[in-house]
C-alpha cells in the first residue's frame, strides 16, 4: 500500500462526512486562529479552557457549537447544538455543493470586523477612537454575531435553528449584508470609520 493510500485511510472525517483537509483559509490574518483538528465529533471535553489563548487551537466547528450553546435556552445542551450544526452542514451541502467547513471559514472571515471603537477619557469626556481588531477577537466576534443571528432568526418562529444557521452561514460566506452577522460587522466598521 502506498503512503498516500495509508494517509487517506487514516483521515478522520468530521461527523464522518466532511474532510477538513480540503479547507483553504483565504484570510491570511486568521490562519493561526482557525483550527481544523480532525475529530469525528468535535468535543474537547474542556481541555482547552485552562489557559488564556488555547481556544485558538480548538476546532472551529467546536467553537461554533460552544457559541450556540451559550445562547438563552441552549445553555449547557451540547448534544442539541451539535445536532443543530450537523443538520445545518447537511443543508449547506445540499444548497451549495461545497464542503460546509469551507463555508463556515469563509463566513467567519466575512463576519469578523476589522476595525472597532474604544472609549478614551479626556478630562471627564468620553471620546470614541478607532482601533484595529486583533485576529483572535475577529474570530470571537464573528462567532458571536453568527450565534446571535441564529437565535434571533429561530426564536419564536417556526423555522428550525439548523435551517437558520445554514442560511446565515451561506449568506455570510457570500458577504451578503442582509444577513445579521455581516450587517452587524458593517455597522461596527461604519461607526469605527466615523471615529477615525
Amino acid at each position: 500500500m502506498t503512503e498516500e493510500a495509508q494517509n487517506t485511510q487514516k483521515a478522520v472525517l468530521l461527523f464522518n462526512k466532511w474532510d477538513p483537509s480540503e479547507v483553504v483559509i483565504n484570510d491570511p490574518g486568521l490562519e493561526r486562529y482557525v483550527s481544523f483538528k480532525t475529530m469525528a465529533v468535535p468535543h474537547s471535553c474542556g481541555r482547552l479552557t485552562q489557559q488564556q489563548f488555547t481556544k485558538s487551537s480548538m476546532a472551529i466547528v467546536e467553537r461554533l457549537i460552544n457559541r450556540l450553546m451559550q445562547v438563552e435556552h441552549n445553555t449547557g445542551k451540547k448534544q442539541l447544538c451539535t445536532r443543530i450544526v450537523m443538520d445545518a452542514f447537511d443543508i449547506i451541502h445540499k444548497k451549495t455543493k461545497q464542503n460546509p467547513i469551507q463555508v463556515l471559514v469563509d463566513a467567519v472571515g466575512n463576519a469578523g470586523p476589522r476595525e472597532e471603537t474604544v472609549r478614551l477619557k479626556y478630562g471627564g469626556i468620553n471620546v470614541p477612537k478607532s482601533v484595529d481588531t486583533a485576529p483572535i477577537r475577529r474570530v470571537n466576534t464573528a462567532m458571536k454575531y453568527i450565534a446571535t443571528g441564529v437565535w434571533k432568526g429561530s426564536h419564536k418562529t417556526k423555522r428550525p435553528a439548523s435551517q437558520v444557521l445554514a442560511d446565515e452561514l451561506i449568506a455570510a460566506a457570500k458577504g451578503d449584508s442582509k444577513c445579521f452577522s455581516v450587517g452587524k460587522k458593517e455597522e461596527v466598521e461604519r461607526i469605527a470609520k466615523s471615529a477615525r
